[in-house]
């Protein structure tokens, strides 16, 4: 299974909320850390309030903060509410056409795949992947000092 980029960015968002557990994040402030859309990360904010994950604050101080402590959200119930119930094939679908689903055996390995990868999300919580203020910061990378007439490397 591959999580979309929504799913990517909510965990991010909700990792970044949990490490500043006493204060509010801006979606600026979360863009920037991030280095991702400022747009798309709104869209994101707004289904992780909607789902009761995050709550949020309008105008001057404003913000977004977990909507409870990072301890009782599960990565499993994010991930599920995000990406909705996944269609590893067709036959798990509600559109499933194939020939031969009465004789095949995949849908119940793949069923069984799944609910092990749910299980493992379940495992953890947001506490889990929380690191502290320090995660707030992006890497930086050490500047290297420019030698007269040298190019630089691309």
């Amino acid at each position: 299974m591959r999580l979309t980029t929504f799913s990517d960015y909510a965990l991010r968002l909700l990792i970044l909320c949990a490490d500043k557990a006493e204060g509010q994040v801006t979606i600026a402030e979360a863009a920037g850390a991030y280095r991702i859309s400022k747009n798309h990360l709104m869209k994101v904010a707004n289904e992780l309030v909607r789902a009761g994950f995050l709550s949020s604050t309008r105008g001057r101080g404003g913000g977004l903060r977990l909507a409870m402590p990072a301890d009782q959200i599960r990565i499993g119930a994010v991930i599920r509410h995000i990406e909705g119930s996944p269609g590893l094939v067709e036959c798990m679908t509600g559109k499933n056409a194939c020939v031969i689903t009465s004789a095949c055996k995949l849908k119940g390995l793949l069923a069984s795949a799944l609910q092990d990868f749910f299980n493992k999300l379940d495992s953890a919580t947001l506490a889990d992947l929380a690191s502290g203020p320090s995660s707030l910061r992006p890497a930086r990378v050490p500047a290297q000092k420019k030698r007269a007439g040298e190019i630089p490397p691309l």
